[in-house]
């Protein structure tokens, strides 16, 4: 669980503490002298008035209270028996525009919270501490300057917080970061897919998941804002959650949420097995590539995708003298692969591009049998047409350009250095390798009227399948 937290003492506030106890005055006395620290508050506790954990006061800092010589603003103490171990929650309240702070009997401040922005009086002011020792605590109300001065409200709660180490799947638990981080052991009964979260008004959320055969997984922000959440496909075991803040010894209250994950759609994971033409499935990313099975009857020219908005998507294919792989042929950083296949086995390797990352997918495959795909025809601006070429052949397309504009003509081929014409309206237009790697690219500026796509090879005894797309820029 958390260390015990340090306190800071007077010095260390650069004067401006100081000037709240060291600095106070006999109120309306300017000539008074200023009392050193320990006598004043030996002198003043019988006059101190005392608060009760679990009340509500209401009070009112006037110019009759007492006075900050540091800055000119005004203050109000009450001391406040404290039990150790207890999580006590300090709230300030009503019009007025002031400060809270929590001091021990030695006068070490423990904790302290700013007030509101003054165009928000609505909002309340609170701080919330561990109490380390029993004793008699002081609470100070002070204005946040010479001008704040109004009525208040002073109300004091202990929390209820967890004392156990050890959480349930599904549970929610309330916990306190003092100045350092809190570790609870979890068990994992089945396998499946879970959600770890840890939301905080307080701090900056911080999650560590630890268990079987060295498994680790860390995350800072996933949940939104500084909250945190860890969401992975978890086999049975031990696991060891330890929540903590992002930097330094924060301290504050949080919440741990734990259990199953719920997916957006009702769609069952699946981690391996065979991946079926047609028939897309869902899986989970959590570092490792996860290994499907693809098998072919008849050649084909087969089309991958994965999809992911959890992380950057990557796909690898491999079989029967085969090695192929992508990043971003989709769109966004999903994954796309094109490849003509002959019939066989292949395995579908999905993973992330750099391996980090965690989340949801999805992957499915399309196949188109060689014999299918169309050598003519005619290419419809936003549409790409799939076709195969032979070796020495050459393909041709007509195109109708009803609006005169700026277009993309692309032809792209895993098979052969592709080689790309076009011509039409008096224009005559070739490209070898204008787009990416050994893919062909025209862009230009296209009058209404019929053109004639060719889609050929480099080379004469090249062949294989092919894409061909159109689309207005």
């Amino acid at each position: 669980m958390a260390n015990r937290a340090s306190t800071i003492t007077l010095a260390a506030l650069g004067g401006a503490a100081i000037g709240l106890i060291v600095g106070w005055q006999v109120p309306n006395s300017p000539t008074a002298p200023v009392p050193a620290v320990d006598q004043a508050v030996a002198d003043d506790t019988v006059s101190t008035p005392a608060l009760q954990l679990g009340e509500r006061l209401r009070s009112e800092l006037t110019s009759s209270s007492e006075l900050n010589g540091k800055d000119g603003s005004r203050f109000e103490r009450f001391h406040l028996p404290l039990e150790e171990g207890s999580l006590i929650e300090i709230e300030l309240g009503g019009p007025l525009h002031g400060t809270l702070s929590l001091y021990d009997s030695e006068l070490q401040l423990l904790a302290a919270s700013a007030g509101p922005m003054y165009y928000d009086v609505s909002s309340a002011t609170s701080l919330r501490r561990r109490i380390d020792e029993s004793g008699q605590y002081m609470v100070v109300v002070s204005g946040q300057d010479m001008h704040s001065y109004g009525p208040f409200t002073l109300t004091t709660r202990e929390m209820e917080l967890t004392t156990s180490d050890t959480l349930a799947m599904p549970s929610r638990a309330d916990g306190w970061l003092q100045d350092g981080g809190d570790t609870f052991s979890v068990t994992i009964e089945e396998s499946g897919l879970y959600q770890f979260e840890m939301r905080s008004s307080d701090v900056d959320a911080y999650l560590v998941l630890e268990g079987p055969n060295g498994y680790r997984r860390e995350d800072d922000d996933s949940a939104g804002n500084l909250d945190a959440r860890i969401a992975d496909f978890l086999e049975p075991g031990e696991y060891r959650l330890t929540a903590r803040s992002a930097y330094g010894q924060d301290s504050g209250l949080y919440t741990l949420e734990l259990g199953l994950h719920e997916l957006a759609s009702d769609e069952t994971l699946r981690n391996s097995g065979a991946l079926i033409v047609d028939e897309p499935l869902f899986g989970w990313f959590s570092g490792n590539g996860l290994e499907y099975q693809l098998t072919l009857e008849a050649p084909a020219m087969v089309t991958l995708d994965m999809l992911s908005t959890d992380f950057d998507a990557f796909l690898e294919l491999h079989g029967d003298g085969v090695f192929a792989s992508d990043d971003d042929g989709g769109e966004g950083l999903n994954a796309r692969l094109i490849r003509s296949l002959e019939a066989g086995e292949y395995t579908v390797l999905a993973r992330s591009h750099s391996g980090q990352g965690s989340g949801l997918f999805e992957l499915h495959a399309a196949a188109i049998a060689l014999d299918e795909l169309v050598s003519e025809g005619q290419l419809e601006s936003g549409r790409a047409l799939q076709a195969w070429l032979e070796a020495g052949e050459r393909n041709v397309y007509e195109i109708v350009i009803e609006e005169a504009g700026n277009y993309r003509l692309d032809l792209q081929s895993n098979d052969f250095d592709a080689y790309l014409e076009l011509e039409g309206a008096g224009l005559f237009l070739s490209d070898d390798d204008g787009g990416e790697g050994m893919n062909s690219r025209i862009a230009t500026h296209l009058e209404a009227g019929t053109y004639r796509a060719t889609a050929r090879a480099y080379g004469d005894s090249e062949s294989g399948s092919f894409t061909l797309s159109l689309s207005a820029e």
